[in-house]
């Protein structure tokens, strides 16, 4: 059998009428219940390894919450399992490490791209493809953050497989390249450090579904080296708000859109 013909989808373990067509994906399986409480009549419908689901409704469509867990393998499974039963839109909401000197903690990023240094993608498309966001998602996250009125921040982000690849470089065997290259990102502009979106934006476009990412930003270990006013920020409501009024619009603005 094919995985795209199954009922119950293998890892997530939901079927047809499980979820909605819109879905923020998390990572953290204890911060889906805290999103479906933006929802109307948030259920619970499953919860299987790092994948818990909850379906309500937001303006009186069919929307999901579903988390993937840490990094692009697991990302990617769910949202394959997810565009299976129909799912045609994304938004990653998540945490990242500022990189930038401006990105401070507490403050909201929205990924305009995202650097393929992790393993996933590559398994979708060659390295010379770029990990974006669909646009109308990214916009949408945009028109959030100036809605909600909180310090954000739009760019590139870099994405890795290894957490302690970028705290603890120096004691890997490869520091020579994770530290070049880290060298590199800061001399790019990227705002920030996170381990899902270049997958998610690389199977997306493989899978011709809409994807997009909003970060709250931890900390930034570069503002600590610099002797900037550093704290560790774990509130993630003002990220959240933003992905659930970005799912909003874009529910608004694809009704309109079908009565055109």
């Amino acid at each position: 059998m094919k995985e795209q013909d199954r009922q119950v989808q293998f890892h997530i373990q939901c079927g047809p009428g499980d979820v909605g067509n819109y879905c923020i994906l998390p990572g953290d399986p204890g911060r889906c219940r805290s999103i479906a409480q933006y929802f109307d009549d948030p259920v619970h419908v499953r919860t299987n390894r790092e994948y818990e689901t909850w379906t309500g409704t937001l303006l009186r469509e069919k929307v999901s919450v579903v988390s993937t867990g840490i990094g692009g393998p697991s990302a990617s499974i769910a949202m394959e399992e997810l565009a299976n039963l129909g799912v045609h839109t994304f938004v990653r909401v998540g945490t990242c490490g500022g990189i930038a000197l401006e990105v401070q903690s507490d403050d909201v990023v929205v990924a305009t791209g995202a650097v393929r240094m992790e393993g996933t993608s590559r398994e979708y498309a060659p390295i010379e493809w770029p990990a974006v966001p669909d646009y109308q998602v990214a916009n949408a996250l945009v028109r959030g953050c100036e809605r909600l009125g909180k310090p954000w921040h739009v760019g590139v982000v870099q994405c890795k497989d290894s957490f302690y690849g970028q705290h603890s470089p120096g004691r890997m065997p490869v520091s020579y390249e994770l530290e070049q290259k880290w060298e590199a990102w800061k001399r790019l502009g990227v705002l920030a450090s996170e381990m899902e979106s270049a997958a998610l934006f690389t199977v997306a476009a493989a899978r011709r579904v809409r994807c997009g990412s909003v970060f709250h930003v931890i900390w930034n270990q570069e503002r600590e080296a610099a002797g900037l006013d550093q704290k560790e920020s774990h509130d993630t409501s003002a990220a959240i708000q933003v992905g659930v009024e970005a799912l909003k619009l874009l529910i608004q603005e694809d009704r309109a859109r079908k009565r055109s």
